[in-house]
């Protein structure tokens, strides 16, 4: 598995993550969210920032079951979900992750007849390679 690369302005995330807490980039001049995460603010310019807290709480926006031809880190898992969230707390800003049964389950273990635009999902965090990785769960109805 392809593990993420923080740089400076995404350690904070992965820090806030092996917390277990999902956290987005805030401008502290004019209080808007941002993600990904970046030194500048694209509304105001201002390089203050700070980390809010999310409920880990969305809706599936959109999602794709890559199948083979793929990265040899990924082939033997196919065909998975990569879904893409739509925050609650934060619509415009959106998240890309993995749809599973359980934190730790694998990429493949839900079944693709469940996924659809809209279902409602929350955060959950798997520990992979050293890192906390954010990855969602489907919303009990």
């Amino acid at each position: 598995m392809l593990l993420p690369v923080p740089d400076e302005d995404g350690a904070p995330f992965w820090e806030y993550a092996a917390r277990g807490e999902l956290r987005v980039q805030a401008c502290s001049a004019c209080g808007r969210l941002r993600f990904p995460p970046r030194p500048c603010c694209p509304h105001c310019r201002s390089f203050d920032s700070d980390w809010r807290r999310m409920s880990g709480r969305g809706r599936i926006w959109s999602y794709v079951r890559p199948h083979p031809p793929l990265l040899p880190a990924y082939a033997a898992q196919a065909p998975y979900n990569v879904i893409l969230v739509e925050l609650a707390d934060a619509p415009h800003i959106r998240l890309a992750g993995n749809l599973v049964t359980s934190a730790d389950a694998p990429l493949d273990s839900m079944d693709p007849a469940r996924l659809r635009i809209g279902a409602r999902v929350h955060v959950t965090f798997t520990e992979t390679g050293g890192m906390a990785v954010p990855r969602w769960l489907l919303e009990k109805s």
